[in-house]
């Protein structure tokens, strides 16, 4: 008999262990499957030229500075790029001011009142821009930028050099096709723009 109590006790016990077992390695397998289908869910196929490449999804939070950058050198390289077609003009200073309020809008008012893009068409005058950096600051929002850029405006018998700072906010807005990061650029306004030098075209 005390064998036989003996025995049930180990059975008994040794059950416990098992179910125990079970219950853990069951418990870790359903953890690590919700953790595989969430990483399976944040990738994401792109093709391109007919291969597929593999993308991660990721927290707009970690991507504010560099879409917020990215967004600012986009809005100065579509309204601050002329050539000599009103076309061309017209089309960059649209695609400019779908990134920003009316105070964008303000400006390219001013500039088209005073005559510059007419100027720009009748002096066969082109224009181009390089930002230098864009510093931003995403501790408060609406977020606050500044760009530094370099200019260059081309003539027929020279290439000026000028330097451009701006400054405004940036504020969340929907993405589109048209705003394709999902900022909107307000209050902006010009702190410097001033020749640097000139130099003659051969």
């Amino acid at each position: 008999m005390k064998n036989i109590d003996t025995a049930f006790r180990h059975v008994r016990t040794f059950s416990l262990l098992i179910i125990t077992g079970c219950i853990i390695i069951s418990c870790f397998a359903v953890y690590k499957s919700f953790g595989l289908v969430s990483q399976m869910q944040s990738k994401i196929y792109i093709l391109a030229n007919g291969k597929a490449l593999e993308a991660y999804s990721s927290d707009r939070k970690d991507n504010i500075p560099v879409e917020a950058k990215d967004h600012v050198k986009s809005f100065h390289k579509y309204f601050f790029s002329l050539d000599p077609d009103d076309k061309v003009i017209k089309d960059n200073v649209t695609k400019a001011l779908y990134l920003s309020d009316e105070s964008a809008k303000r400006v390219y008012d001013d500039l088209k009142e005073r005559g510059y893009y007419s100027g720009i068409i009748s002096g066969n005058i082109s224009q181009t821009i390089y930002v230098d950096s864009v510093s931003i600051d995403i501790d408060v929002y609406p977020y606050y930028f500044r760009c530094y850029a370099k200019q260059n405006i081309i003539r027929t018998t020279s290439v000026v050099h000028r330097s451009l700072i701006t400054e405004g906010m940036l504020r969340n807005v929907s993405r589109s096709d048209n705003n394709p990061h999902g900022f909107l650029i307000e209050r902006w306004i010009t702190v410097e723009n001033k020749d640097l030098s000139t130099e003659n075209r051969k």
